[in-house]
C-alpha cells in the first residue's frame, strides 16, 4: 500500500462509482478499452461485459498477477505490467482512476495518442485547473482543451477511496478533437515557464519578433496553439 501512496494512487471502493463510470464510457462491442491502472479490479470486470477487448496495465506486479488470478476465466482481457504510457496498442476509448501523481502525464500522452474518448477521474484540483480560466491556467489546460472536449461529470467525496484521499475528486468525459505532437506539447510547457513575460519577451526566448505586446493571460487557448507553432517554424 505503501507503494501506491507514493504513486498517489487510492483504490475507488464503490460498484455505484465503477458502475457510472462504465455507462458514461459509452463502450460497445466494437471497442478496444484500455485502462490505466488495474488496481484491485473493480472496473475491469464490468468493462469486459461491454467491450471487444479490454488492455489493462498497472505498474504493480503483484496487482497484475492478483487480476490474472481473478479474471482468469475473462476471454477478452489483456492483462500487462509495467508502464502504461510506453504501451503501443490502439485502442478507441481509455478509461481511468488517474494515479494524482501521473494525471498530467497521462494527459499530455493521450493528446498524443489517437483514440474516440474516455472517462477519468482526477484529483478536484487537477479538474479545477483543465477547467480554469485564464488567469488560472497552466500548460496542460490549454494542451488539455486543444486536444480534448471535456466535460465534468460528477464529484466523488474521498471516501468512496482506499485508503481515502485528503481531497475529493472528479469524474471527466473527454472527447478527442486534436492529436498533438510531442514537440508542441513541451514548446507549450516552455512557454508557460515565461508566463509573466509579454508575448513579445516570450518570443524573443526562442529568436522570434512579434510586435504582440499582451501578457501570456490575456491570449485565448487558440492563440497561445498559435504561439507554440510560430515558435516551431523554422
Amino acid at each position: 500500500m505503501i507503494k501506491r501512496k507514493q504513486l498517489g494512487q487510492h483504490f475507488l471502493n464503490s460498484n455505484a462509482i465503477a458502475k457510472s463510470i462504465v455507462s458514461e464510457a459509452k463502450i460497445t462491442k466494437e471497442d478496444t478499452v484500455f485502462e490505466l491502472g488495474t488496481g484491485l479490479g473493480i472496473l475491469t470486470p464490468l468493462l469486459c461485459k461491454k467491450a471487444n477487448k479490454v488492455i489493462s496495465v498497472d505498474v504493480d506486479e503483484k496487482l497484475v498477477r492478483n487480476a490474472k488470478s481473478a479474471f482468469s476465466d475473462i476471454d477478452n482481457l489483456i492483462l500487462k505490467s509495467g508502464d502504461g504510457f510506453k504501451e503501443k496498442d490502439s485502442f478507441s476509448i481509455f478509461v481511468s482512476n488517474l494515479p494524482y501523481s501521473k494525471s498530467k502525464d497521462a494527459i499530455e500522452w493521450l493528446a498524443q495518442t489517437s483514440f474516440s474518448h474516455g472517462v477519468i477521474m482526477v484529483q478536484k484540483e487537477f479538474a479545477d485547473k483543465l477547467l480554469a480560466n485564464s488567469s488560472k491556467r497552466k500548460a496542460v489546460s490549454i494542451i488539455a482543451n486543444h486536444a480534448f472536449e471535456i466535460k465534468k461529470i460528477s464529484k466523488v467525496g474521498k471516501n468512496n477511496f482506499s485508503p481515502p484521499p485528503k481531497v475529493d475528486s472528479v469524474i471527466l468525459k473527454i472527447i478527442q478533437k486534436n492529436t498533438m505532437k510531442k514537440d508542441l506539447i513541451q514548446t507549450i510547457n516552455k512557454i508557460f515557464s515565461y508566463r509573466r513575460k509579454t508575448v513579445k519577451n516570450i518570443l524573443k526566448q526562442f529568436n522570434k519578433e512579434t510586435v504582440i505586446d499582451k501578457r501570456l493571460d490575456d491570449l485565448s487557448g487558440d492563440e497561445i496553439i498559435h504561439l507554440a507553432n510560430q515558435i516551431l517554424e523554422k
